[in-house]
């Protein structure tokens, strides 16, 4: 299980979308990345700059018939920093923190035992909940 954790770096929409893309496949050509998430060669480049700069982007410059190609792909940091981010986005959708959920499998657990103990009596297991 991946461990939530929060990526300022990733968070912002451009970005988020870029390493999810890159997240899909090993590799994806800049002019794919472009269109796909409709920005400009400009901004597509600080993008992949900036997450190349944190160690979560490599990129490859090659020449294909003459023309020069770029291709973008995550490295391991980015793609563990994009499942950690994506694991403490589904937490706080889910409205857990990480300690909660252990908290919650604790009081499931807990209340398991009770009923294998006292049965469905709801009144007896109120008032055990609540000693």
């Amino acid at each position: 299980m991946t461990t939530p954790r929060f990526d300022e770096l990733i968070h912002p929409s451009t970005r988020l979308a870029l390493v999810a893309t890159l997240a899909a496949a090993d590799w994806a050509d800049f002019a794919y990345l472009k269109d796909t998430l409709s920005l400009s060669d400009s901004a597509l480049s600080k993008q992949l700059s900036i997450l190349e700069q944190a160690g979560y982007v490599t990129t490859e410059r090659r020449l294909d018939g003459g023309r020069r190609r770029v291709r973008a792909g995550l490295t391991d940091a980015g793609r563990d920093a994009f499942e950690g981010h994506v694991a403490a986005l589904r937490a706080i959708v889910d409205g857990l923190r990480p300690a909660d959920q252990e908290l919650r499998a604790h009081e499931v657990k807990e209340d398991a035992v009770l009923r294998r103990v006292v049965g469905e009596d709801e009144e007896v297991l109120e008032r055990l909940r609540d000693a």
